[in-house]
């Protein structure tokens, strides 16, 4: 995807957000996110997007910390959290495609990377507020969620190495369905996880995972960033991997 597309997704999920939150109250409970209400959500969210348009304006080259600032009244809110994503939406498209600060994850560009980090950040808290709001999660293009999945496994597991390990070795393969499709394989042991991306020419070469996890891409997304149950998709082999994935890997 285009670091445009992108753009144009965070815009479009900052919008969905704001309304099903305002919607739903401030004070109602996230289903998807059981220790948070939709104050919470709001909050996270609009200082997560303060916090990305920080290093995109001012070209930072270090990490800082997320601001927390005055959190305004509950009825301010959802409009305060508007304003900090076309904050960030703006500056993201004024922004030089040579732009230069700090990223945590392998990426095109710095500015590639901001931008697809905040579309998926921002796609996941959407779903949050939908499902505070009761009416149904608006599901994610499925190119879209294919790029989500390939974030997660290819970027997020890696910063997380403690999270999945086994005592002996075993093979989890992930894939997607549908009209946007992937395939990744997890190669997990006591060490590190190691995660490639398999292509379909692969397949027929690469060894029979001890399970594999897979689902139309919309679906699979949400359940790898634990927003909708595993259950809800098809699993095959040993459960047992796809509930380690459940258990431990959490965001």
């Amino acid at each position: 995807m285009e670091t445009t597309d992108f753009i144009d997704t965070l815009a479009h999920d900052g919008q969905l957000l704001a309304d099903a939150a305002e919607k739903a109250g401030a004070d109602a409970p996230v289903p998807t996110c059981p220790e948070w209400r939709v104050r919470d959500l709001l909050v996270h969210t609009g200082r997560v997007h303060r916090w990305a348009t920080h290093y995109v304006a001012n070209a930072v080259q270090e990490r800082v910390t997320p601001p927390e600032g005055p959190q305004p009244p509950d009825e301010a809110l959802a409009e305060w959290m508007r304003d900090g994503c076309r904050t960030l939406v703006s500056t993201l498209r004024a922004a030089p495609a040579d732009l230069s600060c700090w990223t945590f994850l392998p990426a095109p560009s710095p500015l590639h990377f901001w931008a697809r980090r905040q579309a998926h950040e921002t796609a996941v808290h959407r779903a949050d507020a939908e499902s505070a709001l009761g009416a149904g999660i608006t599901p994610s293009a499925p190119a879209f969620a294919v790029d989500g999945i390939d974030e997660l496994l290819m970027g997020m597991v890696a910063r997380r190495p403690e999270a999945l390990r086994t005592d002996t070795p075993r093979m989890l393969r992930i894939r997607a369905t549908g009209e946007a499709t992937g395939a990744w394989t997890i190669r997990l042991s006591d060490t590190q996880p190691q995660v490639e991306r398999t292509a379909d020419a692969q397949e027929s070469t690469t060894a029979t995972p001890d399970c594999e996890i897979q689902g139309p891409a919309p679906d699979l997304y949400l359940a790898l960033w634990n927003r909708r149950p595993l259950d809800d998709l098809t699993i095959t082999g040993d459960t047992a991997l796809a509930q380690l994935w459940r258990e431990r890997f959490t965001i």
